[in-house]
């Protein structure tokens, strides 16, 4: 149950070839996080500035490498940086397929999609897949399986007054007899106490900035309770 820094990014894990990267994970600003191994490249949760950060990071070479994003849930600081990706993949002559995996419901990523259609519809050199998910199956991605698993967000009402569920989801990454839990944003669920368990690494969100708004995020102590439950883990979106 070791805990690595709370949140001083970017954040690296590996185990042989199984490597994640959380450049950043900062409430209402950004996140992104490219997880690899030999033979795959997945980008979860663009948000802002993922596309410098990787560029910097890896390359062109890599970033054609990406077959597929995951996206936990709409929010701007978790999808700010698809468009950016989008673009910059036809920039490049992109010609292998890219599949964007996200909740069912989440319309900032089918909106994103048709405005880019709109827009580059003629110069687009590579398909663009959405795959709306409403279910918790596992299914396999070049060597690796995924398993979504539903998770309680939720944002406030216009009010403030109260707060209402959106469309929002974990992922466990397997790959060679070894695991990774992403939660993604989510207040305290037993969906990520199940996932958690047991993971070789877990990375779970804390962003509740005090007692009062655990139905939004979860605090450092709620947090940290599911992390021991995994080998290693990650404590993200810790309030600045």
């Amino acid at each position: 149950m070791k805990q690595s820094n709370l949140h001083k990014y970017p954040l690296i894990w590996r185990k042989d070839d199984f490597f994640i990267k959380i450049y950043c994970s900062i409430p209402n600003v950004a996140t992104g996080i490219l997880l690899t191994t030999s033979k795959s490249a997945f980008i979860i949760d663009p948000g802002d500035g993922i596309l410098r950060d990787l560029n910097k990071d890896v390359g062109p070479e890599t970033i054609l490498h990406v077959s597929d994003i995951f996206i936990s849930h709409g929010h701007h600081d978790h999808v700010g940086g698809v468009w950016s990706l989008l673009t910059y993949l036809s920039v490049l002559r992109r010609k292998a397929p890219l599949t964007i995996y996200f909740p069912k419901g989440c319309v900032e990523i089918v909106s994103i999609y048709k405005a880019f259609k709109e827009v580059y519809g003629k110069e687009i050199s590579y398909q663009i897949n959405l795959k709306p998910i409403d279910n918790e199956k596992p299914f396999s991605r070049n060597s690796i399986k995924i398993k979504p698993f539903a998770v309680d967000h939720r944002e406030l009402t216009t009010d403030e007054k109260s707060s209402i569920q959106i469309p929002s989801l974990g992922f466990k990454f397997f790959y060679d007899g070894k695991s990774i839990c992403y939660g993604g944003d989510t207040a305290y669920t037993e969906n990520l106490v199940k996932y958690s368990k047991g993971a070789d690494l877990a990375i779970i969100e804390a962003g509740a900035e005090d007692e009062s708004r655990t139905d939004l995020h979860m605090t450092i102590e709620q947090a940290s309770r599911i992390g021991h439950t995994a080998k290693e883990y990650f404590l993200v979106h810790v309030p600045e």
